[in-house]
């Protein structure tokens, strides 16, 4: 059985309180929101923070309005209450793991997930057994040996929902407050994949408003249930009558960030989400998908399912807008 190593636990009520005791703690401590993540990497030595602050305790991140998504609202909340215009990430949300974990899980939490590998998410008796890989104690990534930087993928489910429809979100640290796009969020790197410092708090998402656009998530895995995604679709459109007016086509599960593929959408620009748009779309989106030997499946078939899940995606969009 693995166990969390020793640690102290703080809970604070307020985002000033958590950002006091993060300095105290220093770069020993973490923060924790529903630890679906953090605690498993515990148990397996990924991570062994002296000091775990949980952010569960403030109500300022619980706020659930419109255009305003607090970090701490759980999975299983977002699945259920939020309204049509997005619906992707009630989706997204409601594909995370299983009914107990999108109980815990929060919204925050899925979209600072860890990046993910077959070499990396092992306990720490098997990574020592192949001397570690540089994402944690080694110095070589065991999926590209020669390679200079780690390619653990980027897992979250909610993230390229985030990065399609143009959300933002809002860190809160020690200097201050800054608002940063979705997109600009992460670092295409399996190590460092966050522009999150790590004193700072990620307190909400701002998503648009209503409007002449709309969005969906697809998402696939070995089981119907529970598995992280070895590929995940956004598809984002906005509408000028029967026309696309912009649109964007968002990939997870094939690099160290959720990837835009901007060919896929331009490609769509124009059209009416014809055939032949949606598939020189799946097609534009097809050639950069790239995965590597660090998930499920065989990589020839999961480059191949990139085509047929971003096509699925802009069907749906087509069939939703008619």
């Amino acid at each position: 059985m693995l166990r969390l190593p020793p640690f102290r636990f703080l809970a604070p009520a307020t985002l000033a309180d958590a950002l006091k005791w993060k300095g105290d703690s220093g770069p020993a401590g973490m923060y924790v929101a529903g630890g679906t993540d953090l605690y498993p990497n515990m148990k397996r030595r990924q991570q062994v923070p002296a000091t775990v602050i949980s952010l569960a305790a403030i109500p300022e991140l619980r706020r659930l309005t419109p255009t305003t998504l607090g970090a701490g609202v759980t999975l299983s909340t977002l699945a259920a209450s939020l309204p049509a215009p997005l619906s992707a990430v009630a989706t997204a949300a409601g594909s995370v793991s299983t009914p107990l974990l999108r109980n815990m899980g929060t919204l925050g939490g899925n979209l600072c997930l860890d990046t993910r590998c077959n070499y990396y998410d092992q306990s720490y008796e098997w990574r020592k057994a192949i001397h570690f890989c540089m994402k944690k104690d080694g110095d070589i990534c065991w999926v590209a040996p020669s390679s200079p930087r780690c390619w653990a993928v980027s897992s979250s489910d909610v993230a390229p929902v985030m990065v399609a429809i143009g959300a933002e979100v809002r860190l809160v640290g020690p200097k201050g407050e800054r608002v940063v796009p979705a997109a600009r969020f992460y670092h295409n790197d399996g190590i460092n994949y966050l522009t999150k410092q790590p004193d700072e708090i990620l307190a909400e998402v701002r998503v648009p408003e209503a409007g002449e656009w709309d969005a969906v998530y697809h998402k696939l895995r070995r089981r119907g249930s529970f598995d992280f995604p070895v590929l995940g679709v956004a598809a984002w459109v906005r509408w000028n009558g029967k026309a696309v007016a912009d649109a964007r086509v968002v990939l997870g599960g094939v690099a160290s960030h959720p990837q835009e593929v901007a060919e896929a959408g331009a490609a769509l620009v124009g059209s009416a989400l014809e055939d032949e748009a949606v598939a020189k779309a799946a097609d534009a989106a097809f050639r950069p998908a790239k995965p590597m030997d660090n998930t499920d499946f065989d990589l020839s078939w999961r480059k191949q399912m990139t085509r047929v899940y971003v096509k699925r995606a802009l069907e749906e969009l087509r069939s939703r807008h008619r």
